[in-house]
This record gives C-alpha cells, sequence and structure tokens, in this order.
C-alpha cells in the first residue's frame, strides 16, 4: 500500500496560510478550516478533494467554487440553508460520481478522562478509545479512528476509499495529548486503513499499521483492518466464573505449548482456522489429560519463522487462521471442554519493520533513542520505551484486552530476564547504567510490577508466568514485600541440569548426581513451572528422544523415566507439542509433527504414558497441591549416587505419593526403601511396564511396610526397581 505524494496543486502565494498548511498537507487541526464555519451571518463550507472536477452539497445541491490553483472547494450562503449533518458529492479523477457525508461535520474527540489517564499511563483499556471503531453519530454510521503520535505535525487515515492519499483525510490534533481523530462516516467493517504521518519536525513521511488495531489483512499484506461488531456470544460463563475464584497456587497445571502453524494443516498443507484447530486440538488434550494449552504467540506478525515472537499487531490475533470471532469460538470451545488457554505475550521488544512501531512518528516513539538502551543487537528488534507512560500504557491495555476480552486464562510473558538488565548480551560499554550506576533497569521493574499488580486485581484467577532465567530475586512473590509479582516463573536451572544429566552415559551419572538434587536447594523459593519447551527441540539441540544417551530402548526408557520425575517433583508442568510422543526430528515451524510416527507403538505408548502421569498429577492431590511449598516434598535419599538413585515422597489432600526413580539400565533388585509411616503403599505408576513398551520386568503391585528403620525413616519396604525406571506408590 502506498500513499500520494504530500501536496496538492501549487497554490498562489497570497494563499492564507490555514489553507496553505491543508494543501500542503500538514495542518495540525483541519477542522478549523475544513468543514461548516459561520462568518458573520453567513455560512461557510470548505472541502479539500483532490482530482475533483466538481463539488456539491448533496441536501442542497449547491455548488461548492474551487479556489484558484488549489483542491480547495467553497460554498458560501445564508446561515440555516445547509444542515449540521450534509453529505457532498463529487465526480472524482476516474469520472465517477461520489457522495459521502463530510467527515469534518462531525466533531469527535476522545473524551478528557480517557486522554487524562492514558497521559498517566493508568488506562487499563485504552484499546476502547484508540485503534478503529464502528460507531454511530447522529444516526450516520461510521468508523472513529483515534491514535497517538506525539511527534507529528499531520496524521492521516488512508485506504482504498481515498486512493491511500493522505491529503484527503487529515486527522484532528487533540490538544497537547499526542492524541489525533476523526470519525469517517460510511467506512465498515474490513474496510483496510493504514496512518501517513508527517513529522513535525524534519517533515519526514511514514505509513503506519495502527498499534491498536484489532485486525490486520493476511500477510505478505500489513494494512489494519476495520473490525467486525463485537457480535460473538460467548459460552463459558460457567469456566470464567470458576477461574475467578480458581487457587491456582493448589491447583494441578500442566501445560501443552503449541505452535498453531505446525501442530498440524490440512489436506493441502495450509493453515488450519480457529475453529477447526479448537475441535483438533482440544479432542487431543483431553486424550493426552493437560489441563491447559499454551500458544506461541498468535498476536499479529508478518514473518511465519519468528513463531509469532516478532509482534507487530499487539491486540490482534493472527489472520492466519481466521478472524478475531473464530479465535474467540477457539478460546470458547477450549474453555467447554474444561481447558484453559495461555497465550505467549511478547512485551520485551519489537520488530524493526518500517510499516509497524518503529520511529512511529518520525521519532524514536515506542523504543528509545539510544540504541544502547533501544535495540536488541543479538535479535535485531527494538526495545520499548517502559520509562514513557503512553508506551506502558500501551503494554498493559494489550495485556488487559487478551485477558478480559479474549477470556485468555494467563500471559507467559516472553524474555522477562532482557527486560530486567540493561546489559542484557551486551558487550562492556554498549549499555547506559541506570541513575545509581545499577545495571537494573528500573522502569521495566516498574512496568512489570505494576503490569502484575493490575492484571491480578482486575482479573483474578489469570495467570502472569515469567520465562525469567536468571536468579533475580522474588520474581513471583508480592510486589508489596517487593517482589514482582509474577504468579509463576519457568526454572529454566531444573530444566538445564536435568537434561545435561541425562544425556551423560549412565555409568558416569553417579559423578553427576548433584544435577539431580540441587534444585531442591531453591525448589520452593519461587513459583515454578518446569518445562521442556520449544526453545530446547529447535537450532541443533536435537529432539527430547535425541537427548537421551543410549541405545533406541534406553533413550526410550529415559524419557519415560524423565515424564515420571518431571511430574512427581515439585512445580507445575509444561511440554511443547511433540514431545509427549517422543518426537525423532527437531521441531520444524514450516513443517508439521511427525504425527506418521504414532504407528509405532512405541511412541504411542509413551503418548499413553503421558496421558496417565497427566491423569495421577490431576487427581492425586499429593503431587500439585504444595508444588510450591517445602512441606509438600521430603527426601527419603538423595545421596544414593553409587546406585543413581532419587526417592522422595509428596503430601497433600492427606495423602502420600512415594517415588522412587532409577536412572541406569541396571535393575535395582531387593532395594529398601524407608517410608513415612507404617502401612499399606500401592502403586500406581511404572514407567517400565509393558504398555509404555518398557522391558515389563516384574514389579509387586502392593507393599506392607516393615518396622525397619531406614532412611531416616521408621519403617520400610523392600521392592525392585526396573532399569531406566520410576516409580510411584500412593500410602493406602
Amino acid at each position: 500500500m502506498t500513499s500520494q505524494p504530500s501536496g496538492s496543486k501549487t497554490h498562489p502565494r497570497s494563499l492564507p496560510e490555514p489553507l496553505a498548511r491543508i494543501v500542503e498537507a500538514r495542518h495540525h487541526n483541519p477542522c478549523e478550516v475544513l468543514g461548516k464555519h459561520r462568518e458573520g451571518q453567513q455560512e461557510l463550507v470548505r472541502a479539500f478533494l483532490p482530482h475533483s472536477s466538481s463539488v456539491r452539497i448533496l441536501e442542497t445541491d449547491a455548488p461548492l467554487t474551487r479556489i484558484e490553483d488549489t483542491d480547495l472547494f467553497e460554498w458560501r450562503g445564508a446561515g440555516g440553508s445547509v444542515p449540521d449533518r450534509y453529505r457532498l458529492a463529487w465526480v472524482d479523477q476516474d469520472g465517477l460520481e461520489c457522495s459521502a457525508y463530510d467527515p469534518y461535520c462531525f466533531v469527535h474527540q476522545p473524551g478528557d478522562l480517557d486522554l487524562h489517564l492514558f497521559g498517566e499511563g493508568r488506562h487499563l483499556h485504552a484499546y476502547r478509545f484508540l485503534g478503529a471503531h464502528l460507531c454511530e453519530i447522529d444516526g450516520v454510521e461510521g468508523t472513529r479512528f483515534a491514535l497517538w503520535a506525539p511527534g507529528a505535525e499531520r496524521v492521516s487515515v488512508v485506504g482504498d476509499w481515498n486512493h491511500w492519499d493522505g491529503r484527503q483525510h487529515p486527522m484532528n490534533a487533540c490538544g497537547n495529548s499526542g492524541v489525533w481523530s476523526l470519525f469517517l462516516p460510511g467506512i465498515g467493517t474490513h474496510s483496510y486503513y493504514k496512518y501517513e504521518i508527517r513529522n513535525r519536525d524534519h517533515g519526514s513521511v511514514q505509513l503506519k499499521t495502527d498499534p491498536y488495531a484489532q485486525a490486520f489483512e493476511l500477510r505478505p499484506g500489513t494494512a489494519s483492518v476495520t473490525p467486525q461488531p463485537e457480535t460473538y456470544t460467548w459460552n463459558d460463563q460457567a469456566w470464567m466464573t470458576a477461574r475467578a475464584n480458581r487457587n491456582w497456587l493448589h491447583s494441578p497445571l500442566s501445560i501443552y505449548e503449541v505452535h498453531l502453524g505446525s501442530w498440524q494443516r490440512d489436506e493441502h498443507g495450509q493453515f488450519i482456522n480457529y475453529r477447526r484447530l479448537a475441535e483438533w486440538l482440544v479432542n487431543y488434550v483431553k486424550e493426552t489429560g493437560f489441563t491447559h494449552i499454551e500458544l506461541l504467540p498468535i498476536t499479529e506478525h508478518p514473518l511465519d519463522v519468528s513463531w509469532g515472537y516478532q509482534t507487530t499487531g499487539y491486540f490482534a490475533p493472527t489472520s492466519r487462521f481466521g478472524s478475531a470471532d473464530d479465535f474467540r469460538y477457539f478460546v470458547d470451545h477450549c474453555h467447554q471442554n474444561d481447558i484453559g488457554v495461555i497465550l505467549d505475550w511478547v512485551p520485551g521488544h519489537f520488530p524493526k519493520d518500517a510499516f509497524a512501531l518503529a520511529r512511529f512518528d518520525g521519532t524514536p516513539l515506542y523504543e528509545h533513542e539510544d540504541p544502547r538502551r533501544g535495540e536488541h543487537r543479538e535479535w535485531g528488534t527494538l526495545i520499548f520505551n517502559y520509562g514513557r507512560n503512553e508506551v506502558r500504557n500501551f503494554l498493559l491495555s494489550s495485556a488487559i484486552y487478551w485477558l478480559e476480552e479474549m477470556h485468555i486464562d494467563g500471559l507467559r510473558v516472553d524474555a522477562v530476564a532482557s527486560m530486567l538488565y540493561l546489559d542484557y548480551s551486551r558487550d562492556p560499554g554498549d549499555w547506559i547504567p541506570n541513575e545509581y550506576g545499577g545495571r537494573e533497569n528500573l522502569d521495566a521493574i516498574h512496568f512489570l510490577r505494576h503490569l502484575n499488580e493490575v492484571t491480578h486485581a482486575e482479573q483474578p484467577g489469570t495467570m502472569i508466568i515469567a520465562e525469567e532465567s536468571t536468579a533475580w530475586p522474588q520474581v513471583t512473590r508480592p510486589v508489596d514485600v517487593g517482589g514482582l509479582g509474577f504468579s509463576m516463573k519457568w526454572n529454566m536451572g531444573w530444566m538445564h541440569d536435568t537434561l545435561v544429566y541425562l544425556s551423560k552415559e549412565p555409568i558416569h551419572r553417579k559423578f553427576h548426581h548433584n544435577q539431580l538434587t540441587f534444585g531442591l536447594l531453591y525448589a520452593f523459593n519461587e513459583n515454578f513451572v518446569l518445562p521442556f519447551s520449544h526453545d530446547e527441540v529447535v537450532h541443533g539441540k536435537g529432539s527430547m528422544l535425541d537427548k537421551m544417551s543410549g541405545d533406541t530402548w534406553q533413550r526410550f526408557a529415559g524419557l519415560r523415566l524423565l515424564y515420571t520425575y518431571m511430574f512427581s517433583y515439585p512445580g507445575k508442568k509444561l511440554l511443547f507439542m511433540g514431545n509427549e510422543f517422543g518426537q525423532y526430528a527437531e521441531w520444524n515451524s514450516d513443517g508439521v509433527l511427525d504425527w506418521h510416527l504414532m504407528e509405532d507403538q512405541r511412541h504411542a505408548n509413551l503418548k499413553h504414558l503421558v496421558h496417565d502421569l497427566n491423569q495421577l498429577y490431576r487427581n492425586q492431590p499429593a503431587l500439585h497441591e504444595y508444588d510450591f511449598e517445602a512441606n509438600g516434598f521430603r527426601w527419603l535419599d538423595c545421596n544414593d549416587a553409587d546406585n543413581s538413585i532419587l526417592s522422595y515422597y509428596r503430601l497433600g489432600g492427606g495423602q502420600t505419593a512415594v517415588v522412587v526413580l532409577n536412572f541406569t539400565p541396571v535393575p535395582r533388585q531387593g532395594y529398601r526403601l524407608g517410608v513415612p509411616a507404617a502401612g499399606d503403599y500401592g502403586l500406581v505408576l511404572n514407567s517400565d511396564a509393558d504398555f509404555y513398551s518398557g522391558s515389563n520386568m516384574v514389579v509387586q503391585g502392593s507393599y506392607h511396610s516393615e518396622s525397619v528403620p531406614w532412611m531416616n525413616q521408621s519403617h520400610s519396604i523392600v521392592l525392585d526397581v526396573p532399569p531406566l525406571a520410576g516409580l510411584i506408590l500412593v500410602k493406602a
């Protein structure tokens, strides 16, 4: 989409300055010049219509006269002869007769309270007055447009209806707020538009998409699209009511992370609509037992290979998979089937694409001007200026939009570490310390705390989850005690240590036993999610199956053992798609998962194990009630490095679950295991069972404790532990 040059015919030197600024497309308040005005006892109607041969007022059939050598037209007549809302008729450059209400006979400006709250960074619903919105004024239907561009001299709405000509529909400045607005009669749903912005200082012209647009055209096009009326009828009232009262701290949370574009495609290899995806994906998630789906970003983005992490539309579900209502159906259908939806959300950076946020009004508006604070060298993206009220408000209202308007149950905030540290991924001398000389990004910290306070207060029961990979303290502790206020954070340390350990040959694992036990030193310092995410199966890292050592049988056994370990370990759970059935290849975002592998019983049975682990985790309070609290976990033996065995028990809901994990391919027969109390213990899961494609070594199904002290416990049992296997027993 291109715009016409910002000018008109050469105007006479005697043309008054306000008219000259209209002709030159640089007037900041066109309603002062255009539209209907009173001059003494007369009325004046003035219009600017480039390439038009004649213009008249339709209601009175009164012709307008062209001002010589311009595309300005005027009519003067007796007061009261032209209605307040009038239409103009003209012949355009193609010789076609056109008519429309004059936009400049409508006065539209956002309310003072909206502008005030936005300027302070406290408007939770800025998307309701900024952007494009269908409305009716005095019985005339159209679309009201509003945009924040404080560095602009002139802003125009451009689209098909005005040949993308920025001279035709300049917007009105709303005082000193930096906001511009215009009501365009007759512009309805699914109209493509952009903003043409002329900079105040140097006169450069940018053609930009709407930062607050709620729909965009299908890539590779980048135009914003006026939204459909909000007519979707939600049917998830029961879910939403329960969500507001849900105690997620003590509830099971098992997340299936999904990239919609490569989870499944249609028979022609094309992307699938949100509605069809909803049916397929919900059925699959119910089969596998997860409680939530986490979507890699479906916020609009121009580049498929970015996986959605280079967002350009912070209020719009990507049109790759359908409309906003199609996405609402997706979320609604998940909720009606008791499945939550978490969205990956990217407030840490944005792409440099010229059509989007970068140097939006000819100035570094959304980003910092100094590249040492405003640019990610490694990623080739720009960093939000969290010190600017309106930028924080943009991000805050985006979060509220997804949680409130789209019923999303949680946001996983991408790359939080990059927001917290001014020297993140920077060489010495390529960063600017904060006012106290430190490397902490104080503005970002303020934003994150405010985000978490507001979302938890406004949308109770929703979760804000940090992807944060450092030792920053109190990420998931309340703001009022000095924390960042996140609900949870990914436990990247546990994930890394565990995968490194399992990559070792079993004979060497006894020398690395601390990599399994170290995590419990900090396991309850934060509210952790245990993630085996998309980041672990790309860029040469290999698939989860490839990360296991040994031959094919050992790798499958090791993966079954790993999942048993994860589902019995303190913390919420996350698996990326394909991990649940042991995809051989790395994830390829341009293709689809290797579903044909399900014909191999080993892969099908691995998925069966994940289902059973999910069910056990969800139904056994001992495995989830105290995921974040030390009183829900006790070691039995964390020091059996010689046998490479871990044993512990979990507590919750008045129940006890005992876990023993053998990280070698050597069966441990007659293994004495301390138990926390006298009584009967029943085997509820054995990852080595035949129906999981294990060795099916015979394991007793129930045990009665003996009064033999062991592992600092007063009672114990003796059991056979299969090779590379985990056993979970529950006390009767």
